[in-house]
């Protein structure tokens, strides 16, 4: 069974690494092209290109998924089967090209969190269990039938980095499993569940990581947890930009206007919330390195 895969960044690479120890034969990848990144502007390959080249693995890289030369190249492959893992959406004449299809991994437990960020959004929500789904791709995203799923508890503590990591590793094996069946042509493929209430799972924009101090303190810290390490959630202390990597609940009546802070100057900065105190613990202020909140005061007069 030849497959192309399709992803671009680390959490594709654990489920790429996988298909090759597991000795199926990935005839081609299929990534981001090169960005520039950093003061230099030197180009910036994509984690999967460079396990590809890493690997012998043939790379394509194009700019858009419709262009002719393209097409014609991933045609070449003559590949029974696609698989796409934290890639970008597909038209037709892509996803609709191999005979056995293409199949995408999800970062959720369809049909709950179709859309790009379902880490993060199943912990903004305070969520207590996660997991992946692989399934068929068609025309609305990741509304296809699924093939397989797993799912692993979320801890009270536990940040979008932490459920991205297991999940990766999770997704991995699940793939794994997948293909297997379908080279077996042992599938059984079920449509999504047609459930009540969907909860959706958009991108992250920059205005949907600032904390409202006027919520709920659970609220607060679910989104810092969400948006841990990567968009991340932010205040202001100063009229500047202060990111919160890490923090915990004070359940006490803050006595105090939502969005003020309590700090001794040594050990500890809190933030009133609407019904209790969020205490930081791990942040970066503007113009700053990242640091635990001790060190931060140490140089800080607030």
């Amino acid at each position: 069974m030849k497959i192309v895969f399709m992803g671009t960044p680390d959490f594709a690479v654990a489920s790429l690494d996988a298909l090759v120890q597991a000795s199926f034969d990935v005839v081609a990848v299929v990534t981001a092209p090169d960005k520039p990144a950093g003061r230099g502007q030197k180009l910036n390959e994509s984690a999967v290109k460079k396990y590809a080249v890493e690997k012998g693995i043939p790379v394509l890289q194009p700019e858009k998924l419709k262009n002719p030369e393209f097409i014609a190249e991933l045609r070449s492959y003559q590949a029974d089967l696609q698989v796409v893992v934290a890639f970008r959406m597909l038209p037709e004449v892509v996803w609709n090209m191999p005979p056995k299809g293409t199949i995408n991994l999800h970062g959720s437990l369809l049909p709950q969190y179709r859309g790009a960020a379902p880490i993060n959004h199943a912990i903004i929500n305070g969520e207590k269990e996660s997991g992946v789904t692989t399934f068929f791709l068609t025309h609305e995203i990741d509304t296809g039938n699924i093939i397989l799923s797993d799912s692993t508890a979320i801890a009270d503590d536990e940040t979008a980095g932490d459920l991205h990591d297991k999940l990766m590793y999770i997704g991995a094996n699940l793939l794994v499993k997948t293909l297997k069946a379908i080279e077996a042509g042992e599938v059984n493929e079920q449509p999504q569940p047609q459930s009540g209430e969907l909860k959706h799972a958009p991108k992250i924009f920059k205005d949907d990581c600032k904390i409202d101090w006027n919520n709920q303190a659970h609220t607060v810290y679910n989104l810092i947890r969400g948006l841990s390490p990567y968009p991340t959630a932010f205040t202001f202390l100063n009229d500047k930009t202060l990111k919160v990597f890490k923090a915990e609940i004070e359940d006490k009546e803050p006595g105090i206007v939502a969005g003020g802070f309590l700090t001794d100057g040594k050990t500890y900065l809190k933030f009133a919330a609407k019904d209790g105190f969020i205490k930081l613990l791990d942040i970066q202020y503007e113009g700053k390195k990242r640091m635990l909140i001790e060190d931060f005061l140490r140089g800080m007069r607030l």
